[in-house]
């Protein structure tokens, strides 16, 4: 059940040394090619990188919460046409989303790495940079990373009783429940 699923995922930080069968990686990208976009105008394009050389240069493609990414078996970097979509961020969100869940179901261990308005360097945009490493035309924006390996820890669920459960409102807000 997906509600199980979503109870369980954690992003994960820490992989283990093993490769990735193709086919899990194939059934990452099928479920992101699946996932909804605004008007069915799937904006998005993902570039699947399992070269270590690329992924040591990727880790560093902002000053910090990429550097998870030279131990991944693979970092999809998600990307888009903004020229195609005005939801081309919210589009390649949930095309990253689909695919931490689908990584999750097949054992699989994830970590999103936001690459959108952000630096490599002082000259450089994160956005740039990656560009210059994958050779992205012109019109494609970087969304993100998603990092992507058989996982070497084991985080626990968030326990019910620790979820914001003030942030949710019924009705207008700040109505609580009943």
């Amino acid at each position: 059940m997906f509600t199980d699923l979503v109870k369980k995922r954690r992003s994960i930080k820490k992989y283990a040394a093993q490769p990735v069968e193709q086919e899990k990686i194939d059934a990452i990208i099928e479920t992101a090619l699946r996932a909804p976009s605004g008007r069915a105008l799937r904006p998005w394009a993902f570039v699947v990188v399992t070269d270590k050389v690329l992924l040591e240069k990727l880790s560093v493609a902002k000053s910090t919460g990429a550097q998870f990414i030279k131990d991944v078996f693979a970092a999809i970097v998600i990307c888009a046409d903004p020229s195609q979509s005005h939801l081309w961020i919210e589009d390649c969100a949930i095309a990253a989303v689909s695919m931490q869940y689908a990584a999750h179901t097949l054992g699989l261990g994830s970590r999103w790495a936001h690459m959108r308005d952000n630096k490599f360097d002082d000259q450089t945009s994160s956005r740039d940079y990656i560009a210059g490493l994958l050779g992205l035309p012109d019109n494609l924006d970087v969304e993100c990373m998603i990092g992507v390996g058989y996982p070497d820890e084991t985080i626990a669920p968030y326990r019910t009783e620790d979820l914001p459960v003030d942030k949710v409102s019924y009705n207008r807000f700040g109505q609580k429940k009943g």
